[in-house]
């Protein structure tokens, strides 16, 4: 057997994955993630998180292996980590990041945007801070954000702390006007995940599996919400954590025996090294 066809990569969301709920890795699986990628296998970081976010947390708790790869925006945009560059990027017209926005006005809803270093939204409010309890990304206020904009944005992210069936109504009413270019997936109750059609994760494992040469039989995916379905379907193996959305548990050939918060995805990968 060739070594490509030994080679496996693993995708995994952080947040209610990776991650435990209080936004650490403990020991075990650390060390988990340390035999994958000593094996010679790859290791994904894929997130709804903008990738900047995605590095501050590979900072913060040292997550720093060969053969890694980070997946930002809910697969917007792939960074390969030894070479230090973006190697794919999969972004929003400016013309439907402005008529998402002008939505979001029009209904009362929070949205922002990204660069590639800061947050952009039209408003400092409650929601903004409630986002920014975990993201510590920079924010630009700016009425019209896309004149802070030097580049089309990979997503949109709305957001909504009380009132689900509000968020829902803006989703349907998006979903009516602009459905065939975008897609709209919620990431948990309150944030509802807006970025093109042709991205998601299930396509960026799809696009970084072929650069890597690595067949999809041996991709794993970890997740636990509704935006990392894409990707366990993708996957010849998607895993759904015990804590995971029932959704997500239906679309997984397997749910792991413990949560995010007791080792779930080392266990998994250590039986696949």
């Amino acid at each position: 057997m060739s070594r490509t066809m030994k080679k496996k990569i693993c995708f995994t969301d952080l947040d209610g994955t990776l991650l435990t709920t209080d936004k650490k890795i403990t020991p075990a699986t650390r060390e988990a993630l340390s035999q994958w990628t000593a094996a010679g296998h790859r290791l994904a970081l894929s997130s709804g998180r903008a990738t900047d976010s995605i590095m501050d947390v590979q900072k913060e708790l040292g997550l720093h292996f060969s053969g890694m790869y980070l997946v930002g925006y809910n697969g917007g945009e792939i960074y390969d980590c030894d070479r230090k560059q973006v190697i794919s990027r999969v972004a929003l017209t400016m013309d439907e990041t402005a008529a998402v926005m002008e939505t979001a006005k029009r209904m009362g809803i929070h949205c922002h945007t990204y660069t590639d270093t800061h947050i952009i939204t039209p408003a400092l409010n409650e929601q903004l801070r409630y986002y920014q309890h975990a993201i510590m990304t920079p924010v630009i206020c700016c009425r019209d954000v896309l004149e802070a904009l030097d580049q089309p944005p990979c997503k949109c992210i709305a957001i909504e702390l009380y009132d689900r069936e509000k968020l829902e109504n803006f989703r349907l009413t998006l979903q009516a006007e602009m459905g065939d270019t975008l897609t709209l997936l919620y990431s948990n109750e309150k944030y509802l995940e807006i970025f093109p059609a042709s991205s998601g994760k299930g396509a960026a494992l799809r696009k970084l599996c072929a650069l890597l040469d690595i067949p999809l039989e041996n991709a794993l995916a970890a997740g636990d919400e509704i935006n990392d379905i894409s990707m366990l379907q993708a996957a010849g193996l998607g895993i759904a954590m015990k804590n995971a959305r029932d959704r997500v548990k239906e679309a997984a050939d397997l749910v792991t025996h413990q949560d995010n918060d007791h080792d779930g995805l080392a266990e998994v990968l250590l039986k696949r090294l």
